[in-house]
């Protein structure tokens, strides 16, 4: 079973190897979600290569950790509800709480950024201005990386 698995990854990795935009897609994704690991050295690699246009490398960065925030916000959906009134602990909620859907263009941030969009679904924020609102922050955020490893800063 071992084996097999080791093949099938192996077979997987060589697939995504020919393109450093899947490597920045799935670092992004996975980076977004619960799950520890960060993105920037991914961009900075794509950006180092430069076989692509900053646009691109700049959009499937922001994609992979979009959709990886959403993912933390469909986990928070299927978490049972509480009331709003109760006496949260959590920064995620507090800010979420008191600042609505624009504390969603955080969900860049480190640590707090996850919890965050979970927290979002668990409140049942709307879906639509929540992306946007976690789509712009997080591009946002690579845009000014961007622009620091470019020396524009």
């Amino acid at each position: 079973m071992l084996e097999w698995f080791n093949t099938a990854f192996q077979s997987f990795a060589y697939w995504f190897s020919d393109s450093a935009l899947w490597v920045l897609f799935f670092s992004g994704f996975l980076s977004a979600t619960l799950l520890p690991g960060g993105s920037e050295a991914g961009l900075i690699a794509t950006l180092s290569l430069e076989q692509f246009s900053i646009f691109h490398i700049i959009l499937i960065a922001t994609i992979g950790n979009t959709l990886g925030g959403l993912t933390n916000y469909w986990i928070g959906i299927w978490l049972p509800n509480r009331s709003h009134t109760e006496k949260h602990r959590n920064k995620a909620l507090y800010w979420l709480n008191r600042y609505g859907y624009s504390a969603l263009l955080f969900s860049w941030l480190p640590i707090i950024g996850d919890p965050l969009c979970l927290a979002a679904g668990w409140l049942r924020l709307r879906f639509w201005p929540s992306l946007w609102l976690i789509f712009i922050g997080k591009a946002l955020r690579y845009s000014l990386l961007t622009a620091l490893y470019y020396g524009l800063f």
